[in-house]
Order: structure tokens, then sequence, then C-alpha cells
């Protein structure tokens, strides 16, 4: 928001609470929820998205159907000689008002590299459908994608695609399957939803009784509380191998989400990409690179003793 638009909205929240902490704790969840334009911001942001848009020509798009909308699925392979039907299967989820068409640099890597790339746009982005988004229907769109694709060799998530990875993997919601897929990594993502609720709350001056009934109003939609809502928990108890990048430097996440990880479990790695903020991480080139060689680290080990044994 611009700094007038937030102080009419933390002015309109102010008066709303006095006369009913329901009422805007109920528009609070509601904006919360509300994806931004799918329309880029700025030039830079509109060149990105045509070069982007430019690499999707080559990508067969389905649709996959939700309980509620559809979610759009790009699904890019690489040539013949890169590995053709026996490639490692990759998804790549953006992050909040992102889409497909800004992770095609990283798409582009993960080809490079001889996968073949899924990726999803998450409901109220991109090609899909609606204008509303929150964890349970990611996470139903990430087990969708790979009940159509079948099971995915690993999964990369940025922000808040990271999140709802996370929520998909450690199968948080009941009637959402697991997703099964077994190396993750996480680029610039929230760890605790729960923090990231209050700093929502407070960006907009929303009190403690609002806040409460933001949180009531997740337990009742997803069956789950804020709390529940946590990678760290997922991860020490999958305790399977995964990535944790992050930039201390990083405005909109603050690094904190991703320093909670240390120490979780032996097969958790980091990596500090300082400099690259929260949006230009996904396209840093040591980062894709990163990306690439820990997703595809099981497969090279494979090959490598299929050629020793051939």
């Amino acid at each position: 928001m611009t700094s007038f638009a937030l102080k009419v909205t933390r002015q309109a929240f102010a008066k709303l609470e006095k006369l009913s902490p329901d009422a805007s704790g109920k528009l609070a969840f509601e904006l919360f929820c509300r994806t931004p334009t799918r329309k880029p911001k700025g030039a830079k942001a509109a060149s990105v998205f045509r070069r982007g848009a430019e690499r999707l020509k080559h990508a067969s798009t389905v649709r996959l159907a939700l309980s509620r909308g559809m979610a759009a699925a790009h699904h890019l392979t690489p040539g013949a000689s890169s590995g053709g039907s026996g490639a490692a299967r990759i998804l790549v989820v953006h992050g909040w008002g992102s889409r497909a068409e800004y992770l095609t640099e990283m798409a582009a890597g993960l080809l490079d590299a001889g996968a073949e790339v899924v990726l999803l746009d998450l409901p109220g982005h991109g090609a899909s459908s609606g204008r509303r988004l929150e964890l349970r229907i990611a996470a139903e769109a990430i087990v969708a994608a790979e009940r159509h694709f079948g099971r995915f060799d690993g999964v990369v998530g940025h922000s808040f695609g990271g999140a709802a990875v996370m929520m998909a993997a450690g199968g948080i919601f009941c009637d959402v399957p697991v997703l099964n897929a077994p190396r993750i990594a996480l680029i610039g993502a929230p760890s605790s939803i729960s923090e990231v609720f209050s700093g929502f709350a407070n960006t907009i001056g929303l009190g403690r009784a609002s806040l409460a009934v933001m949180r009531a109003r997740v337990q009742a939609l997803s069956g789950r509380s804020v709390e529940e809502l946590d990678g760290v928990a997922v991860a020490r108890r999958l305790d399977r191998p995964l990535l944790v990048v992050h930039a201390e430097d990083d405005k909109e996440v603050n690094v904190g989400h991703a320093q909670r990880y240390i120490g979780v479990s032996r097969h958790v790695r980091h990596l500090w990409a300082n400099g690259h903020g929260h949006r230009r991480i996904v396209s840093a080139p040591e980062v894709i690179r990163a990306v690439g060689e820990f997703l595809l680290a099981e497969r090279a080990t494979v090959a490598d003793a299929q050629r020793i044994v051939s």
C-alpha cells in the first residue's frame, strides 16, 4: 500500500474496531487473503514479465480443478539430449503477487540441468482463477499438480509459495493429501504464519480483539490454528533434505524466518544470498545453480551409481 492508502486503511480499521472487533477482524482477514493485480508494477517488472511470457510460449499449460476454481500449471521439458522422458521432474511455486512468468529464469536453469519443470500459478495469480488466496487452497493446488504430473523429484517455493509447499509436504490440512517430493528448496519464505499475521495486523493498526477474530477465522476455515502453520515444525517432523535460501537484506520476509531453521535437522542447509533482496533472489545465477544442484543431487548420485555398475 502507498503511505496515503495505508493511512486511510488504518483510520478505517480503528473506527470499525471500536464498533465491532468481530466485523473488523473478519474484514481484515478478507483483506489479508485478497490477491493483488496481475499486471506488472513498473517498467522493470513489465520487462521481466515479457521475457517470461516468451519462454512460456514453449510450455504446455493444463488447468487443475480445485475445490474452489482452478490453478494453471505450465509444463516445460528439456531437449532430447538433456534427459528426455527420464528427466527429473521439478515443481516451481511463486510467491504472493507473483506468477509463473517471473520464475522462468529459475525454470531455464533447471531445464539446462536436464530437468523437466512445472511452473504453477497459485489461485488468484497468473492464469489461475479467482482473486483470493489462503494457505489451504495453495497447498491443494500444489498437490493437484503432483496428482496430474506424477511425483516430483524436488520442489522449489518462493516467499508465500515456499510456506505453502511446507504445509503441503507436512500434510497440515486434513482434507489435502500430502506432497511426496523428497527434496524441497525454500527461497525467501516465511516460516511462521503466526508472525506474518502479527506483522499484517501491526501494519493496518489492528487491535488484539480483531486479531483474535482473524486467527479464529483461520481455524474455522482450515481446521488448524495459526500457530500450527509453522514450516519449522514440519521440517523437524519430516527430517528430509531442505535448502533454505534467504537474503539478510530481505525487506519483505525478515531473515529471522530463515534463521529459525538453523539446527532443526542435519538435513537442513542454508544459503545466504545477500544483496538480492526478496524478489531479485529468484533470478540470481548463484541461487539458481545452488537450487538445481540441491534438487537434482539425488538423481545425480543414482546416475553415477548406474554408470559404475554398467
